[in-house]
């Protein structure tokens, strides 16, 4: 009962210090996406990389500039990885292989972090801070970006215009995540979490012997990692190492880190569209979500089967004892409902119905809040389905804030919401029956296949975490979870775009009678309703053969 009550109070400060800083977070970043002033700083960057700031974009120009920034940012991190024998500061470790160093790079750019490494014994400081956090940073801001110019896609009429992702992405990072970070790395610091350039250290063990130990700059990426909703981790051990997050308030503050932004940008996107309440009901949409899987799986990790669970408390199999299980279930769904490939237990070793909500959380496409921008544009993109379902129930051409949902758009919305599914299933199948990549998996039956399933699942989505049995430093894993990154990345955001600049060319449409009115509790009823039916009949198949199967025997 205590541990109940325990995961409850960490529950009620969460959503208590996030309801404090929702509006004026989110009326921040408003601010930062419509101003027309140019920080010296910015300027400075503007004229490095021979940008105007001031150009607006149509949607063509605007998606190449987030996939060339995206390509050099691949090309940079694989390089730095594949020369790390040379740089300063690699703490004698040798270059990493080409197939690893793909994958990581696909994994960082597109703010997927996920790891098949172990982290304190492949990657040096140079690589750690030059290469690894300084994309936590701008893959984060790029969602941003991407989020904002559907925004105004909603706000601007007969232009095509959506700003420019230069001027965009430039402050999204200077003016919010660079502070945020600083901020956010000095209460973990605070917290103990370590931050250092020390080099590699022998530590006794209490059984005898020594082991090896090496420090870093942990705080300052643990902050942009999660406030990115990044994921990966300094060590192997990932956010359960007592070096990044040392005691349960470390643990609370992480994921308040993981849900500040994607919160508080609805209320960015009321604020820009010139209605709070079409915010709220997109906010309430994601809220509902987020606490039905938070208390799905704090029920199903404390339910009681056999002695050994009621000696514990819950099943504490795979978790840290400082956490427990309610602020575990709490990390875990926090970190699968977004982008964040952060992991404070191993989702592995979570009862079967807990590990499948852990992956259904995935499958909804990280939309409760999501990613920091990606779960912005995600909602949004079925709130243009669920107007459009409405819209067939009425017999009436569907609107939503104003702008008319007809064939074109909705193809853009269907493209989009059919790219994900169809790599995690496609590539689940093609591992399972090929006779390699099965000797990775650590499990027969039903779990067996849900490792599997969730590692493509967590790589399409651009989640990152893993079920942690699975043996993905292959050649085969690393090929095609990088692929299923890359693609799971950017091919949606070419529909969210091309959505966006439809959107910004047509005609305000004025309210009339048979409008529905987005901005009420109804509305975001539907909305949550459309997100469990359009997933549910996608994956539950799938779910069927892993989890559900498992948890049911």
């Amino acid at each position: 009962m205590g541990s109940v009550l325990a995961g409850v109070l960490q529950l009620l400060a969460l959503i208590g210090a996030l309801a404090l800083v929702h509006a004026p977070a989110g009326g921040y970043l408003a601010k930062v996406y419509s101003s027309r002033r140019h920080l010296r700083a910015e300027r400075w960057i503007y004229r490095a990389i021979g940008a105007d700031p001031d150009t607006e974009m149509r949607w063509p120009a605007y998606l190449r500039g987030v996939l060339a920034f995206s390509v050099a940012g691949v090309l940079f991190l694989y390089l730095l990885q594949r020369l790390q024998g040379v740089l300063p500061g690699s703490l004698g470790f040798s270059p990493v292989n080409p197939a690893q160093s793909f994958n990581t790079a696909v994994s960082f750019v597109t703010n997927t972090n996920w790891q098949s490494y172990y982290g304190e014994q492949t990657m040096g400081h140079v690589v750690q801070t030059a290469g690894l956090a300084v994309q936590n940073f701008v893959s984060a801001a790029v969602g941003m970006a991407v989020a904002v110019a559907l925004v105004r896609g909603f706000a601007r009429s007969r232009s095509g215009e959506l700003g420019n992702f230069w001027a965009d992405l430039v402050r999204g990072t200077l003016r919010v995540l660079v502070p945020a970070a600083v901020l956010g790395a000095l209460v973990l610091v605070a917290c103990g979490v370590i931050q250092n350039f020390s080099g590699i250290h022998e530590v006794g063990q209490f059984p005898g012997g020594t082991q090896q130990w090496n420090g870093g700059a942990v705080a300052s990426q643990e902050a942009i990692k999660e406030l990115g909703t990044n994921g990966g981790g300094y060590f192997n051990a990932n956010s359960a190492h007592p070096f990044e997050n040392p005691t349960p308030f470390s643990n609370l503050f992480e994921i308040f880190l993981i849900l500040v932004i994607p919160f508080s940008l609805t209320r960015t996107f009321g604020l820009m569209v010139g209605s709070v309440r079409q915010g709220y009901a997109i906010l309430a949409a994601m809220a509902a979500i987020w606490l039905a899987f938070t208390a799905l799986m704090t029920a199903a990790e404390f339910s009681h089967h056999g002695p050994a669970l009621q000696a514990a408390g819950g099943a504490m199999e795979g978790k840290e004892v400082r956490f427990g299980v309610g602020g575990s279930a709490l990390f875990a769904v926090s970190t699968t409902l977004t982008s964040t490939g952060a992991v404070d237990s191993f989702h592995s070793s979570y009862t079967g119905l807990g590990g499948g909500v852990a992956m259904l959380g995935m499958m909804l496409g990280e939309i409760a809040p999501g990613g920091t921008g990606s779960g912005l544009y995600g909602m949004l993109i079925m709130a243009v389905i669920a107007v459009f379902l409405a819209g067939l129930m009425v017999g009436r051409t569907p609107e939503y804030l104003g702008k008319k949902i007809g064939a074109r758009e909705m193809k853009l919305a269907a493209c989009y919401i059919l790219v994900t599914p169809a790599l995690v299933l496609v590539l689940t199948a093609a591992s399972l029956a090929l006779p390699t990549p099965p000797h990775s998996m650590l499990n027969p039956g039903a779990h067996g296949f849900s490792e599997v399933l969730y590692a493509y699942t967590s790589a399409a989505n651009n989640n990152g975490s893993a079920f942690a049995g699975l043996n993905a430093d292959t050649d085969w894993f690393n090929t095609t979870t990088g692929l299923a990154m890359l693609l799971g990345r950017f091919l949606p955001m070419v529909f969210v775009l091309a959505l966006a600049g439809s959107l910004a060319a047509q005609r305000p449409v004025p309210e009339s009678a048979g409008t529905l009115r987005t901005g009420k509790p109804l509305f975001a009823g539907l909305l949550v309703g459309a997100i469990l039916i359009i997933t549910g009949l996608t994956y539950f198949p799938a779910l069927a053969l892993g989890p559900l199967a498992e948890g049911l025997s």
